[in-house]
Formats: structure tokens, C-alpha cells, sequence
């Protein structure tokens, strides 16, 4: 059989009706989303089924949405083909995507994630309120190309720094929201194909994230961590890590950190992985995957 790897998607890829059809068909996708409404205070499968959209676009309900949904796909997953799912090497998540990696891999449970990542999002909010700040996805240009993007870009006292390196030539730059403007207004004339601004609150992975740390650091100070039972490949470092301590340091680090995506995949290839499944929403994951390796399978497991 096939080496096989399990991707979690991370903000962006909620949509109005996700896990909808899943929660009809499956007692156990409805019990998921009725236990988080336990913890969080609030009916999200309601906000997941039938929005608003701007209500579940927000950083406060789209991060656990989108864990909780993931985590829905997961249990889709499990019922129709089981051996998938048992058999599964490794696993990874982008940005978000990690705390259902690290659920699904045994480190933490469901219950504890959950009010971590609710945290998470309340308080990378806060921070997003602070400063006006934005995200931008580069589209056709090189990392060195990029940094000279933008330093040109960026005015003195701006923040403006890469934060995903997703696959070739798909880079994300976050800062203050001026900086990220123009960086987007002189991408294509400094030779990109296309810049397009993120549906996102602020400047996630730099240091503007920073007040978001502690609120952070306090939340999973608070949560029992476990060894994984498969290997978990860290979005700040692309290894694989072992300890729960410093899972649980990795996971403060990630929200001023850039997210490694192509060098965690490159690290997964490299490990034997043959086949992956892209476990929740949407299929971006997929496609970033083509973008590094064309040949490799990836089947998304929809919501």
C-alpha cells in the first residue's frame, strides 16, 4: 500500500455551507458540531451551514469552523474508507491546519484544541485591530524577487515580511496595510504575474501578531500534550518534531513565524510520502501541492 500523508487547510478555505451535507448523512459529524457548540457558546454549525458570510469569514469563527469542519471531513473519511484513515504516515496543516494535524495525530484532544484555537482567533483579531494590516499573495515571482518587492514596497516604521512560502512562485507578503497596497500596485511591473490581496484580518506570521503571543502562550500552557502516534510536520521549521513541549512551542512560535508550506511538503516527499488526501475544505492545498511535485497524487476529502 501506498505511504500516505493527511492535509488540513488553513483560513480562507471556510465557505457558507461547508460540512452541511456531511452533518446531514452522519450522526457523528452532527455530535462534533454540537459539542463545539458546547465549548465555544455558539451554534456553529448554523454559521458553517448558512453564514453570513462575513460572520463566518472573521478570524473569531473562521479558525474553529474551519477545525471543526476539517475535523467533520476526517470522521467522512474514517466511515467510508477506514484503512485510509489507520494507515495514514503523516500529516500536515496550514497555519490553522496544524491544530487539527496535531488532534488528528493524538497530541491533543478535540475538546482542548478547540478552546485554544477559539483563543487563538479571538486574540489574532485583537492584534489584527491594533494596526491596520493585510496580506498579499505574490503569483509568478521567486523569493529574491519577492524581498526586493518588498523593500521596495515598504516605508519607514512598516512592517512588511514574507509570511507563506507556499509552493514556486505563489508567496504571500503580510504588513501594514499601506505597505501591502503598494506592494501589490508594483508587483506586476517588477515582473509578477498577478498580486492578489487576502480576505484576511491582519498581518498573520510577523511580528504585528506578537500581543496575540501571550494570550497564546497562556492557552495551550493550559492543555495536556501527548507524543504523536505519526510524525507532525511543523509549519515553522518543516521537521518533524517529537516532544510535546516543543510541539506546544512550535504552535506559539507559528503566529509570528513564516509557514514553510513547500519545505513541509518537500519534507513529507522526502520521507517516503507517495499518495495525500486534502482533508477539509476546498482544494487549495491540492493545487499547491501540483505546484511542487506534478506527479504526486492528492484526492480531496470534501465537506
Amino acid at each position: 500500500m501506498e505511504n500516505t500523508a493527511f492535509l488540513f487547510p488553513g483560513q480562507g478555505a471556510q465557505f457558507v455551507g461547508m460540512g452541511r451535507q456531511l452533518a446531514e448523512a452522519m450522526p457523528e459529524v452532527r455530535q462534533l458540531y454540537d459539542r463545539a457548540a458546547a465549548i465555544l457558546g455558539y451554534d456553529l454549525a448554523k454559521l458553517c451551514f448558512e453564514g453570513p458570510e462575513q460572520q463566518l469569514d472573521s478570524t473569531i469563527v473562521s479558525q474553529p469552523a474551519l477545525f471543526v469542519t476539517s475535523l467533520a471531513a476526517l470522521e467522512s473519511l474514517r466511515h467510508e474508507v477506514p484503512t485510509v484513515v489507520s494507515r495514514c504516515q503523516a500529516t500536515a496543516g496550514l497555519s490553522l491546519g496544524e491544530y487539527t494535524a496535531v488532534v488528528f495525530a493524538g497530541v491533543m484532544e478535540f475538546e482542548d484544541a478547540l478552546r485554544v484555537v477559539q483563543r487563538r482567533g479571538e486574540a489574532m483579531q485583537v492584534a489584527a485591530d491594533a494596526a491596520g494590516s493585510g496580506m498579499v499573495s505574490i503569483l509568478g515571482m521567486d523569493l529574491q524577487n519577492v524581498q526586493a518587492l518588498g523593500d521596495a514596497a515598504r516605508e519607514e516604521g512598516e512592517v512588511l515580511k514574507i509570511a507563506n512560502l507556499l509552493c514556486p512562485t505563489n508567496i504571500v507578503i503580510s504588513g501594514h496595510s499601506a505597505a501591502c497596497e503598494r506592494a501589490a500596485e508594483l508587483a506586476t511591473s517588477r515582473g509578477a504575474m498577478k498580486a492578489v490581496p487576502l480576505p484576511v484580518a491582519g498581518a498573520f506570521h510577523t511580528e504585528l501578531m506578537e500581543s496575540a503571543v501571550e494570550q497564546l502562550r497562556q492557552a495551550l500552557a493550559e492543555v495536556p500534550m501527548r507524543y504523536p502516534r505519526i510524525p507532525v510536520v511543523s509549519n515553522v521549521d518543516a521537521s518533524v518534531h517529537q516532544d510535546p513541549e516543543e510541539i506546544r512551542e512550535l504552535l506559539i512560535r507559528q503566529v509570528v513565524s513564516p509557514v514553510l508550506w513547500e519545505a513541509s511538503m518537500r519534507r513529507l516527499l522526502d520521507m517516503g510520502i507517495q499518495r495525500f488526501y486534502e482533508v477539509g475544505p476546498k482544494r487549495v492545498l491540492r493545487g499547491l501541492l501540483k505546484r511542487i511535485s506534478r506527479k504526486t497524487p492528492c484526492e480531496n476529502v470534501a465537506t
